[in-house]
């Protein structure tokens, strides 16, 4: 499927007709979206910009060190846009081909910063007059969209640092959850080094006009405090989940101490009816009132065993 905004008459129109291209010329075309597009489609677009399309493994392959790279007549820049789920998140390439001022854009998903962009291009092209200009709208509504996701995992992260304040369950479900956050929070910082890179590619060519500069400029610094607030994020985690170990330790070890406790505190008792229940002659014993004369030495030694572990302070 593909989408052509094109200006015409000082409108902005759109159409889904592959057909348009023929009757279009360059100054008319202002991007170019493909979803998910065919095989006849990609050539169509080829054979309009006399220019080749990656495809998406080649999208997917290209490594993150050349993420931006230019020909004579045409641009090429590949990014992976972060996808939130409902548990985790996920990357989805996106290459963007800008020739003769005309941006076409490949992606598989739908993706709310380039609805953004469209509904603003088709209210007025003249904020957005090339390729070039839509290309940074792009980048500036998903760096946006980036920051509320940072925004939205910091409050997540804080819920359940309030969670282990106020000493709620902890458990292997807790550590799980934390664990995913964790895993998001890399995810984004990627997501987001991926446009710092792509970024810094702009900035070295010659082929942009200079007035979006100062908006990549900011871009770039907007950029630099996100990936400070993701690491401060993962470093939050790290000791969130440290604690939570901590007290998952704590509990064990106050377990186990009463579980100690019990089998000392029951130890001497044993012993004294192991050796009374021995089949040799005894002191003690060959009366009436054997049975409660060895309880209550039983008894005794129980309540020593307790006093001792008190004065030494091992119950607390």
């Amino acid at each position: 499927m593909l989408e052509i905004i094109y200006k015409q008459k000082g409108q902005t129109l759109t159409t889904g007709d592959i057909g348009a291209l023929e009757v279009l010329g360059y100054d008319d075309v202002l991007w170019i979206d493909l979803f998910s597009p065919t095989g006849e489609e990609k050539r169509a677009i080829e054979t309009f910009l006399n220019t080749n399309l990656q495809s998406r493994a080649q999208a997917e392959e290209i490594e993150s060190s050349s993420r931006y790279s230019e020909t004579e007549t045409t641009i090429f820049a590949n990014t992976n846009f972060l996808i939130p789920g409902p548990e985790n998140y996920s990357m989805e390439a996106v290459s963007f081909i800008i020739c003769e001022g005309i941006i076409v854009t490949i992606r598989h998903v739908p993706l709310r910063s380039f609805t953004d962009i469209q509904r603003k291009l088709i209210a007025n092209y003249r904020s957005m007059p090339t390729g070039y200009h839509i290309l940074v709208g792009i980048l500036e509504n998903r760096v946006d969209l980036d920051a509320d996701m940072i925004e939205l995992m910091s409050k997540e992260i804080a819920q359940y640092s309030r969670k282990v304040s106020l000493g709620g369950t902890m458990g292997e479900e807790l550590l799980l959850d934390i664990n995913q956050l964790q895993e998001n929070t890399m995810l984004v910082r990627e997501n987001v080094v991926d446009k710092q890179r792509m970024i810094s590619g702009i900035l070295k060519s010659d082929k942009f006009p200079r007035d979006v500069f100062t908006k990549l400029n900011i871009l770039i610094k907007d950029i630099n405090s996100l990936i400070n607030h993701t690491n401060f994020s993962f470093e939050r985690l790290e000791y969130l989940q440290n604690t939570v170990l901590g007290l998952i330790n704590l509990e064990q070890n106050r377990i186990m101490k009463i579980f100690t406790f019990v089998s000392l505190l029951f130890l001497p008792p044993t012993l004294i009816a192991s050796i009374f229940g021995m089949n040799v002659e005894l002191p003690l014993v060959g009366g009436k009132i054997d049975f409660t004369l060895i309880s209550l030495i039983m008894i005794a030694a129980v309540i020593i065993v307790t006093v001792i572990f008190r004065r030494k302070k091992m119950l607390n």
